[in-house]
């Protein structure tokens, strides 16, 4: 059995989600000691525990610990299962890394499956229903996949009742991914989403990031959601090149002015723009799994952050790859991975 250290590098629950996720498309069976130690509230919360009951459904597997609070989860997968797949957080918890935690073994089944998951669609600390679809799904698709994703519902914090759907069709193997340049401009856009709240907040904060990143006003888009969405807010920054998509998000939170919500998703942006490297760096955390499955592939990135880290030898835990990181230049890295153990 793996054992899997959950305070190590980022001590978050993208050790818990990677480990089962990789569990159940492996077959391995993985103890996680020390769930989520570098966390205030230590332990499974209610989006975590979702992650794991869904990896278990995906995975067939028999788990110890799947419970709130749980700081020890045994994870003993048996069979990939394809169909229907429901899940509800109960909670606004991230929606977008469930789908996280069980996509690569759907992506392995014997048949084609749907995945049902109601919580939050727009969290901090999470990345948003629009850039799984729109950044995370096309680089996929471009290594061979068949998945299309779509959102029935927005759900805010703390209110949640979001739904998103995801359809997969499985893959004999994953091509392996050359992601080095970025090619030319195409598009650049941000867009600010309010949900029982005054569409002022929205004007507010694509007025900061237009003036933050000198974009035009017809790259600007205010949508007011339907009021029971909410309440809540989302501002989105956005640029598309000809080989890939880059997204900064912020969310707006109760007592924080729009312009310093907005500031933070331009401040992202900015330093996207100012390095050369296609892959943000919340698509490196993204992409690393994928590609290990590919058995190998190469992008280059913003400076790996402890996620990105953290991520790497999770993944070398479970699959004969070796990840190796090289400093290219300012804000400039490229990230190897081959088949071959680390």
């Amino acid at each position: 059995m793996i054992v899997i250290d959950g305070a190590q590098g980022e001590g978050g629950g993208q050790i818990l989600r990677s480990s089962v996720g990789l569990a159940a498309v492996t077959g391995q069976a993985v103890r996680i000691i020390h769930v989520r130690a570098g966390r205030e509230k230590p332990g499974l919360r209610p989006q975590h525990l979702t992650a794991v009951l869904a990896a278990a459904a995906v995975g067939d597997a028999e788990v110890e610990g799947a419970s709130v609070g749980s700081r020890e989860v045994v994870f003993r997968p048996r069979r990939i299962v394809a169909g229907l797949h429901r899940f509800a957080i109960g909670t606004a918890g991230a929606t977008t890394l469930v789908v996280q935690a069980v996509l690569p073994a759907l992506l392995m089944a014997d048949g084609p499956s749907t995945l049902i998951v109601e919580g939050g669609t727009h969290n901090t600390m999470a990345p948003p229903f629009d850039f799984l679809d729109r950044c995370f799904l096309p680089v996929l698709r471009r290594m061979g996949a068949n998945v299309r994703a779509r959102i029935e519902r927005h759900g805010f914090y703390p209110r949640g009742g979001g739904r998103l759907v995801v359809e997969v069709e499985p893959v004999a193997r994953l091509s392996t991914l050359a992601l080095c340049e970025r090619g030319p401009l195409l598009e650049r856009r941000a867009t600010a989403l309010v949900a029982g709240l005054q569409r002022t907040i929205a004007e507010r904060e694509l007025a900061t990031v237009a003036s933050a990143l000198d974009w035009p006003s017809s790259a600007l888009e205010a949508i007011e959601l339907e009021p029971r969405s909410g309440p809540g807010n989302a501002i989105m920054a956005e640029v598309s090149f000809d080989q890939v998509r880059e997204m900064a998000t912020a969310i707006g939170e109760k007592g924080r002015p729009a312009e310093q919500v907005a500031a933070r998703a331009a401040g992202e942006m900015a330093r996207y723009l100012a390095s050369p490297a296609p892959v943000g760096e919340h698509l490196a955390d993204q992409l690393l799994l994928p590609v290990a499955l590919a058995g190998g592939g190469v992008f280059r990135t913003l400076a790996p952050t402890l996620h990105t880290r953290t991520q790497i030898d999770v993944v070398q835990r479970f699959l004969p790859v070796a990840i190796e990181t090289r400093e290219r230049g300012l804000d400039d890295w490229e990230i190897t991975t081959r088949a071959g153990s680390a």
